[in-house]
C-alpha cells in the first residue's frame, strides 16, 4: 500500500492505479510459484529467501533514489511518467511484488495452515487461496492511488511542492527497503492461531 501511496503522490494517480495493477499481477504470480513448491524451495534453502530479500530492497531503493533524483530537476518532473508507457509502471509494480520477502512469507507460512490435507486437491486450495489475497488487495491499493493523485494534482503547481512530494515519495520507497533488509525473517515455519 505504501509503495502505491508513493507513487500516486510522487507520480500521479495513473502511476498509482498502475502499480495497483501490478502489485496485483505480481501476488497472482508468487500465488501460482507458491501453489508450484516455492514454499518447499524456501524451507530447504534460506539463502534463496536471503536472495529475494536482497532483490527485493535492491529494487525498492533503485526506485526511490530515482524519485528523489527526477524531484530536484524541475517544477514538473515529478509528474513525468504521465509520458511514460503504462506498461512500464505496470511491470515495475509486478516486479516490486514478486521481489517482496513479506508476501513470499506470507503465502508459504501463513496460508498453509487453511489447507485440508486430507483432500487430494492440496496444490488447488493453496493457489485458490494465494490468489485472493491480491485481489483482495485491489480495492485498498486503487483508493490509495485515487486519494494519492488527487493531493498530487493539488500541489502540482507549487514547485516547492512537488519537490517535496518527489522526496518524500522516494523516501517512502527506501524506508520500505529498509524494511525488507532488517525486518524480513526467514522464519518460514507455519504460523498458528
Amino acid at each position: 500500500m505504501l509503495y502505491v501511496l508513493s507513487r500516486s503522490v510522487g507520480q500521479s494517480r495513473a502511476a498509482g492505479f498502475a502499480s495497483s495493477i501490478g502489485l496485483a499481477i505480481g501476488g497472482m504470480i508468487l500465488a501460482v510459484a507458491s501453489a508450484m513448491g516455492l514454499s518447499a524451495l524456501f524451507e530447504l534453502s534460506p539463502r534463496a529467501f536471503t536472495v529475494l530479500q536482497i532483490a527485493g530492497g535492491c529494487y525498492l531503493c533503485y526506485l526511490g533514489y530515482g524519485m528523489i533524483k527526477e524531484a530536484g530537476k524541475d517544477d514538473l518532473s515529478i509528474l513525468k511518467v504521465k509520458n511514460a508507457p503504462f506498461s512500464r509502471i505496470l511491470y515495475q509494480g509486478i516486479l516490486v511484488e514478486v521481489l517482496n520477502p513479506k508476501t513470499a512469507i506470507f503465502l508459504i507460512a501463513f496460508l498453509p495452515q487453511f489447507v485440508d490435507y486430507s483432500r487430494p486437491d492440496v496444490v488447488t486450495q493453496i493457489l485458490i487461496l494465494g490468489l485472493l489475497v491480491p485481489l483482495t488487495a485491489i480495492p485498498s491499493d486503487i483508493i490509495v492511488s485515487i486519494a494519492g493523485g488527487t493531493l498530487a494534482a493539488k500541489l502540482s503547481s507549487r514547485p516547492t511542492a512537488t519537490v517535496v512530494l518527489g522526496w518524500v515519495s522516494g523516501l517512502i520507497l527506501i524506508g520500505l527497503a529498509v524494511s525488507v533488509f532488517f525486518f524480513s525473517t526467514p522464519a518460514l515455519t507455519p504460523v498458528s492461531l
